[in-house]
């Protein structure tokens, strides 16, 4: 059976965005020292899921990188656009993007199926609240957190919607110069 990966930029005081304006200058300044574990995570799984509210600027911003080999992101751009996508949506009727579906049932069932697929294992990058939705329906087997040195004070957690304390298992934790810790947890114990 696949497993569900989560990779998720998060600052010190455990959030990982500050809602719509947020500029995320903060997850890119190391980008140099966390690439590599990046494609190597990129490169294990073949299918990335995305909640319908990020991926109307997610994906055309990925496909636009893509068309540009001089940009700093290029090379991630490669990965993301060569994966099949599949948006968890209630509103789209159809997708606009080759290479992706959508996926409009109910969250676990859904999951389920792309878990029982042949194939590579499955990740999502984001965003907030369909991550705190796969998180509060233990859907998530995987975690590998990018703890940055910084506090933002406020903002969205992918942890909000959980009703009970969920038990992680600590697999491997890395740190980089920057300060960056890279934490790699099991759900499934």
């Amino acid at each position: 059976m696949r497993k569900l990966k989560l990779q998720m930029q998060v600052s010190l005081d455990g959030f990982n965005s500050t809602g719509p304006n947020d500029d995320q200058k903060w997850v890119t300044w190391a980008w140099d020292e966390i690439k590599q574990y990046v494609f190597d995570l990129a490169d294990s799984t073949d299918t990335e899921i995305i909640g319908r509210k990020l991926a109307v600027d997610y994906i055309p911003y990925w496909l636009d990188t893509y068309t540009k080999p001089d940009d700093p992101m290029y090379e991630v751009a490669k990965r993301f656009v060569a994966k099949k996508r599949i948006i968890f949506t209630k509103t789209l009727e159809k997708s606009e993007w080759a290479n992706t579906g959508l996926a409009k049932g109910n969250l676990a069932d859904e999951i389920s199926k792309l878990k029982n697929q042949s194939g590579k294992d499955i990740i999502v990058y984001g965003g907030s609240s369909f991550v705190s939705a796969l998180i509060r329906e233990n859907l998530i087997d995987e975690v590998h957190l990018f703890v940055n040195p910084v506090a933002l004070g406020k903002g969205i957690s992918i942890f909000e919607q959980l009703e009970n304390w969920q038990r992680l298992k600590l697999i491997k934790s890395m740190t980089c110069d920057s300060g960056i810790v890279i934490l790699h947890y099991d759900l499934t114990v």
